[in-house]
């Protein structure tokens, strides 16, 4: 009796073990299981649109410069408690020397880069339709300053030798990150003659190749891409065909920006079987723009999981999660990013009907998306 109780209780065991390591990429087969030698996991956020107004850095405003800090309070707990965040930088900080501008031709306070940081962001994307607004001077004077505060920042460069430099963000857990940008134009205006390196647009076969280069680099590969249509709350085909591509390339990670409001998550299939993890856009962050979805946009967190067997490397993303968060502002005045859920009726009138309406939104094509609603003091993944 007790020797058929150790016989069930292994079987059980060994069962619950194939079960748990039942993924998207590997199914393991109780007849012929791959020896799992080594389990890596690392954790990434990101956001979208950091699009500085000029009503937003006049509240930053201070006697010492300008000071973000005050509308990221909120948030932050929910940016600095992964391995990895990413965020889209869609104005240039070339800073005050270059003269301060908003729309339409952006130019914004270096104190902005000195908040994402501040607040735990580790790579931004310049890669946009305002990366030119101002010309070469003002993109020089951005990259400069990000590195300064060493941010690794990936699509426009401030020459050949930087343009050709992948970015691989390595992790202490052994896990790297290759990002990689794009924009669909900068509005019409021109990249000056034989300096294509300040910018990267949106071209199959550059994006390719630079994915070739990131999968031979690194373990996993993020693709942040600048397309769409601007408050188009659903992807167009154009999208849905490039992240197609993406996915057929190998790309296991799609960042979208743009439309500066929120469209939905998906899983997209890739031609060898594996499945991609798109955004197709993450909306404004934190932008002066006034219109109810426009003031709406949310964090996206992952868990990237590298597992190794005797036979081969297996990267995963696994347990997508978002939270919706809020631009409130007083009359042009006391611009704050809250998360959507903290959010008062004196804040946003009925905000529980517009909550679930988002939630119901992001997650039509991923039933299984996570929503966190964890308060300021709790903000772990």
């Amino acid at each position: 009796m007790s020797i058929c109780f150790i016989l069930i209780s292994c079987s059980a065991t060994e069962e619950g073990k194939y079960r748990a390591n039942e993924n998207r990429n590997v199914t393991l087969k109780a007849k012929n299981p791959m020896i799992i030698k080594e389990v890596k996991e690392i954790t990434l956020s990101a956001v979208g649109d950091i699009l500085i107004h000029d009503r937003v850095y006049d509240d930053a405003e201070t006697a010492n410069g300008y000071d973000f800090m005050p509308m990221l309070e909120h948030v932050k707990p929910f940016l600095n408690d992964t391995m990895i965040t990413f965020a889209n930088q869609e104005t240039m900080i070339g800073g005050e020397k270059l003269g301060l501008s908003g729309y339409p031709a952006f130019n914004s306070p270096t104190e902005i880069g000195d908040a994402l940081k501040e607040v735990g962001v580790d790579v931004v994307s310049i890669a946009n339709n305002h990366t030119l607004d101002r010309g070469e001077a003002v993109i020089q004077a951005a990259i400069k300053y990000w590195d300064e505060m060493d941010m690794m920042y990936v699509g426009a460069y401030q020459d050949e030798k930087d343009r050709d430099t992948l970015r691989v963000y390595e992790t202490k857990e052994g896990v790297s990150v290759a990002f990689l940008a794009y924009t669909y134009g900068t509005n019409g205006i021109n990249v000056p003659k034989g300096k294509d390196y300040l910018v990267n647009y949106i071209d199959k076969k550059s994006i390719a190749k630079a994915i070739d280069e990131a999968k031979e680099k690194a373990d996993v590969t993020v693709l942040s891409l600048h397309f769409g249509e601007e408050y188009e709350r659903m992807p167009n085909k154009k999208q849905k065909d490039l992240v197609q591509f993406a996915a057929d390339q190998g790309v296991e990670i799609v960042l979208g920006h743009h439309p500066h409001v929120l469209q939905p998550m998906e899983w997209v299939e890739g031609k060898a079987g594996n499945e991609t993890f798109v955004i197709y856009s993450l909306g404004n962050f934190l932008s002066g723009q006034k219109e109810l979805h426009q003031r709406i946009g949310g964090i996206v967190k992952m868990t990237i999981k590298q597992t190794t067997t005797e036979e081969k490397e297996t990267i995963e993303v696994t347990d997508p999660q978002f939270m919706l968060t809020y631009v409130h502002d007083d009359d042009e005045h006391n611009y704050e990013v809250i998360p959507m859920h903290q959010l008062t009726d004196d804040i946003l009138k009925n905000k529980d009907k517009h909550y679930k309406e988002m939630q119901k939104h992001m997650s039509q094509w991923m039933p299984e998306l996570e929503f966190l609603e964890g308060d300021k003091n709790d903000a772990s993944l």
